[in-house]
């Protein structure tokens, strides 16, 4: 049984930082590539980052671009996601998701964390 628990949400300013978290467990999680999205309310499931197994490749929403960054410590089979310069338009439920594709389909998903950012 593959689980992914989110953590480090919570309410910030517009300007504000925030860094989720995102712990993997139930397998080795060394090969899969792991990534965020966000759902704001009223609005689909958007995809905000995403980094290889090994690290080596990152991509991002070019919305979070330059201020939001991802990382992961293989050791901890953890990912985590700092974000700097929040918006209030980056309020949503952060989501993180693994799979053994960097495209990340048929991905395992955590049950996600609250992000809420005042203007």
């Amino acid at each position: 049984q593959v689980q992914l628990v989110e953590s480090g949400g919570g309410l910030v300013q517009a300007g504000g930082s925030l860094r989720l978290s995102c712990a993997a467990s139930g397998r080795t999680f060394s090969s899969y590539a792991m990534g965020w999205f966000r759902q704001a309310p009223g609005k689909e499931r958007e995809f905000v980052a995403r980094i290889s197994w090994d690290g080596a490749r990152t991509d991002y929403a070019d919305s979070v671009k330059g201020r939001f960054t991802i990382s992961g410590d293989s050791a901890k089979n953890t990912v985590y996601l700092q974000m700097n310069s929040l918006k209030p338009e980056d309020t949503a439920v952060y989501y993180c998701a693994a799979s053994s594709t960097y495209s990340l389909q048929q991905a395992y998903w955590g049950k996600g964390t609250q992000v809420t950012v005042s203007s």
